[in-house]
């Protein structure tokens, strides 16, 4: 009998019948599973790719009422890493957001929300920040998003905001152009000059350090441990330090196995701290010399809260941003398309299928 092993996001699959769940690696698997015979074909389910994004995005709101500003293309364009499911998960929120106002169609402005609260997480309008708090996260995530337009490696600066999220008291967040599939040295040492633009802002600006970079700090140096032990970026040459036991099974836990000699430890950590302090280097630079772009970015999220790529763009220029635009209206409908789900007749006392 043929059988077929899907490799999917969240769990490995049998002809429909799940194996194992919460991975999608086979090395996690019980080598039994994998000998010769046991499976005839192996099948890898990748995050869709752009065009893969639109057409799933055209499957889920074919039964959702679009206003004519909606361009499904623009949507996947501006979702790179989503799954089949975050795209379904941004659709429902996004219905939910022009329900909400009683609108006759989903907006634009409603896929934008929707695609916010998948990426960062939702909006903890009820957590109120102090002004001395509020000013610190404004020039905080203002140096990030400074650092990363001014840099040429990074990725464009999406949405920059200091409202609170999850845990996080602000957020600036970043998309790629294309789907990456390789990481480039220098995209690499650009993301660690970004990760150390907030607490620059923080000590050039406000005179002080806070405990808001403490996620920064770890992402930065846990970065350039792997550049260094994993994929060999470092002066110590193309070598890899440590090994990883990864089998997952029967309670197993990932394990590191360490593989080279104290003096090594010793400069692994000084490649490590050298290229963070390199990062730091480059961003203290970016943000000295443009002092007065980095005090407008703060100044225009402590007035708005939220600037998105436009204004971000418009503020490093030095030019003017234009007024508020008002939020959407319950008039502003500007149907697309309204397809409803066919009902079935009710039978003996049950209720009609809905869709």
């Amino acid at each position: 009998m043929n059988q077929l092993l899907v490799e999917m996001d969240g769990f490995e699959s049998n002809d429909g019948v799940i194996l194992m769940a919460a991975t999608n690696r086979p090395d996690v698997l019980d080598p039994a599973l994998l000998r010769p015979g046991r499976f005839d074909r192996r099948v890898v389910v990748n995050r869709p790719d752009v065009r893969g994004r639109e057409e799933i995005l055209r499957v889920h709101t074919r039964k959702i009422p679009l206003a004519d500003d909606v361009d499904l293309s623009v949507l996947a364009r501006g979702t790179p890493g989503f799954s089949g499911a975050d795209l379904a998960n941004m659709v429902n929120e996004a219905a939910l957001a022009a329900a909400r106002p009683n609108r006759k169609a989903v907006l634009m402005y409603d896929f934008e929300l929707a695609k916010d609260k998948v990426l960062m997480g939702v909006e903890r309008k009820s957590l109120l920040l102090s002004d001395e708090e509020k000013k610190n996260t404004a020039y905080h995530e203002a140096g990030h998003a400074l650092v990363a337009a001014m840099l040429p490696h990074s990725d464009p600066v999406h949405k920059v905001t200091i409202i609170p999220r999850g845990m996080a008291l602000g957020l600036t967040m970043q998309l790629p152009t294309d789907d990456r599939h390789n990481y480039y040295k220098n995209y690499l040492d650009t993301q660690i000059a970004i990760l150390m633009g907030g607490r620059i802002a923080e000590e050039i600006f406000l005179n002080q350090m806070s405990t808001g970079a403490g996620n920064d700090i770890e992402r930065a140096t846990e970065l350039a441990r792997k550049m260094v032990c994993e994929w060999g970026m470092s002066d110590l040459g193309p070598v890899t330090f440590g090994k990883k036991e990864e089998q997952i099974f029967l309670g197993r836990e990932i394990s590191q196995h360490r593989d080279y000699s104290e003096a090594t430890a010793i400069q692994i950590d000084e490649e490590v701290r050298k290229m963070v302090s390199t990062g730091y280097a480059t961003a203290k630079g970016i943000l000295s010399e443009n002092r007065e772009t980095l005090v407008r970015i703060a100044k225009a999220l402590i007035e708005r809260e939220v600037l998105d790529a436009v204004e971000i763009k418009l503020l490093v220029d030095g030019q003017d941003l234009p007024p508020i635009k008002p939020l959407p209206s319950k008039t502003d409908d500007g149907v697309q398309q309204v397809i409803k789900p066919e009902r079935a007749p009710a039978k003996g006392g049950e209720r009609p299928a809905t869709a």
